[in-house]
């Protein structure tokens, strides 16, 4: 047997009315504004013949993932009653069971990766707390199915798992990755003590897919600065792994790559902050100093890893040095680092950055004559706000953002991330919001900037970045231009806008940073008649 989960179709009058062309509207009040979601059930199908098909929950409830107990009886799922979307933090446990269908949580901290043991007795789960929405990583929680007794395992050092979890055969810990800092590894965790333990310590992005039946042998994703990625399967030290994939010879055939290295240097108030700097391709090149790009994270709650990326290794092929900075707010570091951006938006960032900087140019071939800086989605943000604050860079690169706090309450960028990072609302706290917006201090830039912007995008609002466009370009003080990307969201996916995207922002800097007008070559698209 077969058991999913399936969206409800709309009921008969309301497919009448969309036939007829009056496709109902719904204005949703969630964060992003997107429509309003199905509810869903879960099904059982016979696998034999494809008949047979039952539902086994009659619920409104939009049904998010779900667990087979090994009695393939019970079934634990995470759902939520509300069909707005980003409205996450309402999703609580339910168990179905014998016909019968109970709760198991009651808060409105968003649950997730359900996992029942093989002995049946526990469920595993990831939650930020067991109390409401926080600005928290997400941690392993363990509930008795008897009892429905619950602890949260403290063994974990960030919180931030990735990947495909299992539990041990004997039912006694979880296998799992984490990040640290710039990498990710395997770790098990007992359930009964709490204590967690790195079963590897590897440089690079070890994130398991899927397990065996016996949790002793792992397939998984392997990718580092150099190498884009593949898959592997090993025993759970990885120490001889067999590669199963490779995707990608000819980067490594055909190309010179460039290898991250990792610095820590001293941010606002003496906080420790890490990031990876990146030296250009030197095949070719004088022995001069470098031109050095600042490239800043989206998130906030995220981090540059020890992962392969195309654009900055398209960046440093062209002679450029990369900073790659994990200020305050970013995972991988621990709950006071990840929640030290609260009341520091703009400010607490943009110091930990130029610090980071400063100690580039003292301690690297750097020019400090030469500087640019990009970003998108909240590294668009930081971005925009970086240049209303310094005119040490020469060229900015700014992508999706958001520069108008108050304006994007409701219509666009979570509501929730602003009333996490800035505090109360803006008709509460309206100096603050303004405070910690771009727009406010637009009159102070003088770096040349683009502007990127999905045309459907729906996180950050399309009209953020013109209004910012708008502003630099009516003020007068520096070049501006604004592209926007017809058919995509959040971020840029299609190659050829994917190539429109890099080759300009390359045009850019190399005009502004190294005065020299680049011709983008022509594109060389090969069609085949179908």
């Amino acid at each position: 047997m077969l058991f999913r989960s399936a969206e409800e179709a709309y009921d008969e009058e309301t497919e009448k009315e969309i036939k007829l062309g009056a496709d109902p509207v719904f204005v949703d009040e969630a964060p992003n504004g997107k429509e309003r979601a199905r509810f869903s059930n879960i099904w059982e199908l016979d696998l034999i013949d494809g008949k047979n098909a039952r539902k086994i929950t009659d619920e409104k409830l939009i049904i998010d993932e779900f667990a087979l107990g090994s009695d393939n009886a019970t079934i634990i799922f995470v759902a939520r009653p509300d069909d707005r979307t980003n409205y996450g933090h309402f999703a609580e446990l339910y168990i179905y069971r014998d016909g019968k269908l109970e709760r198991l949580t009651f808060n409105e901290a968003p649950e997730s990766l359900p996992l029942i043991s093989p002995d049946a007795s526990k469920l595993a789960y990831r939650a930020p707390s067991d109390e409401g929405f926080e600005l928290r990583s997400g941690y392993f929680w363990v509930m008795d199915l008897e009892t429905r007794e619950k602890r949260r395992l403290d063994g974990q050092k960030t919180g931030e798992v990735f990947g495909a979890v299992t539990w041990s055969a004997d039912s006694t810990s979880l296998i799992y990755n984490e990040q640290h800092g710039v990498n990710t590894n395997l770790y098990e965790i007992n359930t009964v003590n709490g204590v967690a333990k790195a079963l590897t310590n590897k440089t690079g992005i070890h994130r398991a897919q899927a397990f065996s039946a016996d949790a002793k042998t792992v397939a998984y994703v392997f990718e580092d600065h150099t190498s884009p990625r593949d898959v592997y399967v090993s025993d759970l030290s990885l120490s001889e792994p067999v590669r199963l994939t490779d995707a990608n010879p000819w980067i490594r055939e055909d190309r010179t790559l460039t290898q991250g290295e990792v610095l820590q240097w001293e941010g606002k108030g003496g906080m420790l902050i890490e990031g990876i700097y990146y030296p250009p391709v030197r095949k070719g090149r004088s022995s001069g100093k470098d031109p050095l790009i600042v490239f800043i994270h989206g998130g906030p709650p995220a981090a540059w890893e020890a992962n392969f990326r195309d654009d900055f290794q398209i960046m440093t092929n062209a002679g450029y040095a990369i900073l790659a900075p994990n200020p305050r707010g970013s995972q991988g570091y621990g709950e006071e680092f990840l929640q030290a951006l609260r009341g520091e938006v703009g400010d607490g960032e943009f110091i930990d950055m130029m610090n980071g900087v400063d100690h580039v140019i003292a301690n690297k071939n750097v020019d400090p004559d030469r500087l640019g800086v990009s970003g998108w989605s909240w590294g668009g943000v930081a971005t925009s706000y970086t240049v209303t604050q310094t005119q040490r860079f020469k060229a900015a690169s700014i992508g999706a953002m958001v520069g108008n706090w108050a304006a994007e309450t409701g219509p666009g960028f979570n509501f929730d991330v602003a009333l996490w990072y800035i505090g109360g609302t803006p008709w509460d706290n309206p100096e603050e919001w303004a405070k910690r917006s771009s727009i406010t201090h637009v009159k102070n830039v003088t770096t040349p900037s683009i502007i990127f912007h999905g045309g459907d995008d729906t996180t950050s609002s399309v009209g953020q970045s013109l209004m910012f466009f708008t502003a630099l370009r009516d003020i007068g003080k520096a070049p501006v231009r604004y592209i926007k990307f017809p058919r995509q969201g959040h971020g840029v996916e299609e190659p050829r806008l994917l190539r429109i995207l890099y080759s300009n922002e390359l045009q850019w800097f190399k005009k502004y940073i190294n005065g020299v007008d680049w011709k983008i070559p022509p594109a060389s698209f090969e069609t085949q008649d179908q």
